[in-house]
């Protein structure tokens, strides 16, 4: 079952990010399915968290590189709010490496910034993108 499906509404029109939105996608079903599994496990979800902690790192410097070299003005605030995300993976890896269950804490905080974020926060950058060359 498909908690939540990638649809155009997510894409921002840049193949390089919308790949790695996809990603993210893919990995909040991962842990939906995982959690609505009578095997669900600890590994499985840890397994999520590992992989979210790549991708902040890796998609961030992606969209903040372009900031910096567009001079996007909404910089700062974007990436605060990146790195509080960042912060909050830190902290449900952490937790779980110590033994406490976070699965659905951390699907309510994947569902949350999918939806805020990407949905909101990302497209506002997409016309300035777009205005200065980015495709």
């Amino acid at each position: 079952m498909t908690f939540m499906p990638w649809s155009s509404e997510l894409e921002v029109g840049i193949p390089q990010i919308d790949e790695q939105h996809r990603w993210l996608v893919d990995k909040t079903n991962q842990l939906y399915n995982s959690l609505a599994s009578a095997e669900a496990d600890g590994a499985a979800i840890g397994e999520v968290l590992e992989g979210l902690v790549d991708y902040t790192m890796n998609h961030f410097i992606v969209e903040e590189e372009i900031f910096h070299r567009l001079g996007y003005p909404e910089t700062a605030a974007h990436k605060a709010q990146h790195d509080k995300f960042t912060a909050q993976i830190m902290d449900l890896l952490q937790r779980h490496d110590a033994g406490e269950r976070s699965g659905n804490e951390t699907l309510d905080l994947l569902a949350d910034w999918l939806v805020h974020h990407i949905l909101k926060v990302d497209k506002a950058y997409v016309a300035f993108f777009r205005e200065n060359g980015v495709r």
